[in-house]
């Protein structure tokens, strides 16, 4: 077995889901990376650890990565040796979800600033220590890269989607009535049909 793909999971995901990607990628290794890590810096720390140790002994390493773990995978590891990439859903710019995130909450950044970390009324927290460090350490990718994006995505505007897949030459497929999660028979479907044209 010369090629492995991994998988990375999106918030509140698990390293069981790579398994629906080996009926896909038939001939190869599918491992999920099984991730603890919440925040960018500590993903820098974690994944090269994990993605040393899954690619032990293959020639071709390629990577499936969902939601905020595209944008933990550019954050952590951007340097490494990675033939392909596909990004289902991905957060590509950090930076504006937390803006965005912080007007719908009404919360402004010297609010922020003061009060460190803010609860949220939708379910997330917003951190100061965290827009610092995605103002500061932007991402920078060079890994050919397929981008799966749900036209109904509330996380990610089509203009930010499109301007992050020009930006690092990535091709961009839009299914209209796809969501930022990818989970009815109807979207899984799709999906599939997608990755398999690149296998």
């Amino acid at each position: 077995m010369n090629r492995v793909i991994i998988y990375i999971h999106g918030k509140g995901g698990s390293s069981e889901e790579a398994v629906h990607y080996k009926s896909i990628f038939k001939g190869c290794d599918v491992v999920g990376f099984d991730y603890t890590a919440q925040s960018p810096w500590e993903a820098k720390k974690e994944f090269p650890l994990l993605f040393d140790s899954a690619c032990q002994g293959y020639k071709s390493v390629e990577v499936i990565a969902n939601s905020i773990g595209a944008f933990f995978a550019m954050s952590a590891l951007s340097d490494k040796k990675i033939e392909k990439a596909y990004f289902i859903s991905p957060v590509v710019d950090m930076e504006k979800l937390i803006a965005d995130m912080m007007t719908w909450a009404n919360v402004t950044e010297d609010k922020l600033y003061r009060q460190k970390e803010i609860q949220t009324d939708f379910g997330e927290v917003l951190s100061w220590d965290y827009l610092r460090y995605v103002k500061e350490h932007p991402v920078a990718w060079t890994i050919p890269t397929q981008i799966l994006y749900g036209g109904k995505d509330n996380l990610t505007s089509y203009e930010t989607i499109s301007k992050f897949a020009s930006q690092i030459n990535a091709t961009l497929t839009v299914m209209k009535n796809g969501e930022h999660w990818f989970h009815t028979e109807e979207q899984m479907k799709f999906l599939d049909t997608w990755m398999k044209q690149f296998v």
